[in-house]
């Protein structure tokens, strides 16, 4: 989702409680992306799931090694994450599992683009508009009301 929109669709709507707004992992079969949602699950278990996220997105450098270990590592001590409890957590693989199931949930969805949204289980895939989002949200929400 564009970061201008996503931006719009909490102010506009999740503040006002009309919709609530879930995160699910996707990595694609991508090794780099499966240890970057791990990480970003471990940073998750430390109440740092978004500033771990915006670092992520804001790192990206498209290189083999955009989320090797000692990268992910770094971003945990750029947020004053407990580091030891973070390193355990990864290389204990104790996100793996919530990572995959949502993985496999993206699977059975059809997920194949990220952002993909689900508004009322219409899919809407790819980095769009606000507009785009609000006429799907607000199309929605006015069915739910009738």
């Amino acid at each position: 989702m564009a970061t201008g929109a996503a931006r719009l669709i909490e102010e506009n709507y999740i503040e006002s409680g009309q919709v609530r707004y879930e995160y699910y992992y996707v990595t694609f079969n991508q090794p780099a992306g499966k240890l970057a949602a791990e990480a970003a699950e471990c940073a998750n278990s430390q109440g740092s799931f978004w500033p771990y996220h915006d670092i992520l997105y804001a790192n990206q450098t498209r290189s083999s090694d955009q989320y090797s270990e000692p990268r992910l590592l770094a971003f945990a001590d750029t947020l004053n994450l407990d580091s030891n409890e973070f390193r355990s957590c990864l290389r204990g693989g104790q996100s793996r599992g919530v990572v995959q199931e949502d993985v496999d949930l993206a699977s059975q969805m059809g997920v194949k683009a990220t952002p993909t949204l689900f508004i009322n289980g219409e899919k809407v895939e790819g980095a769009q508009l606000f507009e785009v989002y609000r006429e799907v949200i607000e199309r929605e929400l006015a069915q739910a009301q009738s």
